[in-house]
């Protein structure tokens, strides 16, 4: 029984040891990637700054190295946090990311051959090389602001379609909260109100008075029944009414 319980704390001791040391690796795998980031960012903008101050302050070809640069690096970082953002709530932008990636691929080769040339110390041959240079840095832009854009109206579109549908409930909602709102008669029930000598009255009393509904008298014969004089008869002896009080009437006796 000792023997269990020391090998049951041994598990779970080496089992506490083992998450500890999960959870150790997890928080430095963390901390040195949000490192990166800072560093990368930093570095980034640092890049920025100085391809900024070079294309403004920097005559002649290294101004237009610059320029170029600076406007790829742009168009690229500005279209990958669009789809980055839009495919997190629209899956079917999966294609998107693909192509976005494959240009990319050509986006980051354009801009080290750009950055080469800023450092050869062959101008004339760097200088020469500049118009094949802009036109493929227009069309690596051209096809990011494109799919860019494309993302951004795909993504206006769906929000004022939902923005239309929402009004047209809210709409259908308020409406229905007001159907306690005075009807307006038909064109035939009012024409029918202003005929004279019509009434609102209801055909059917309830409860049901004398000299109304089925097999009634009409009025006429009912005031002419009234007014005729009445014949007076006698009193039948064997229909003579009878009271609760009084005692039943014993047979005559025949002795």
């Amino acid at each position: 029984m000792e023997a269990v319980v020391i090998l049951i704390m041994a598990l779970l001791f080496f089992a506490f040891v083992g998450l500890g040391v999960y959870v150790t690796v997890k928080a430095v795998g963390a901390a040195r990637r949000g490192v990166d980031r800072t560093i990368a960012q930093a570095r980034r903008t640092v890049e920025d700054t100085t391809l900024k101050a070079k294309s403004y302050g920097q005559p002649g070809m290294g101004s237009e190295l610059a320029r170029l640069r600076l406007s790829l690096r742009t168009s690229m970082r500005a279209t990958q946090e669009a789809l980055t953002t839009g495919v997190t709530s629209d899956a079917s932008l999966t294609e998107s990311v693909a192509l976005f990636e494959r240009l990319s691929e050509y986006g980051h080769q354009l801009d080290d051959e750009l950055r080469r040339l800023e450092r050869d110390p062959d101008k004339e041959r760097a200088a020469d090389r500049i118009p094949e240079l802009r036109e493929r840095t227009e069309q690596v832009v051209s096809s990011a602001d494109s799919l860019r854009w494309a993302v951004r109206d795909r993504a206006q579109k769906f929000a004022d379609d939902d923005l239309a549908s929402l009004s047209e409930q809210i709409r259908m909602e308020s409406g229905a909260l007001r159907h306690w709102a005075a009807v307006e008669p038909e064109p035939e029930q009012r024409d029918t109100a202003r005929q004279p000598g019509a009434t609102a009255t209801p055909s059917q009393t309830w409860p049901r008075t004398a000299g109304t509904g089925p097999g009634a008298p009409e009025e006429n014969s009912g005031s002419a029944a009234a007014s005729a004089p009445q014949a007076i008869t006698g009193r039948d002896p064997n229909r003579q009414p009878t009271y609760p009080w009084q005692k039943a009437p014993r047979p005559e006796s025949t002795t």
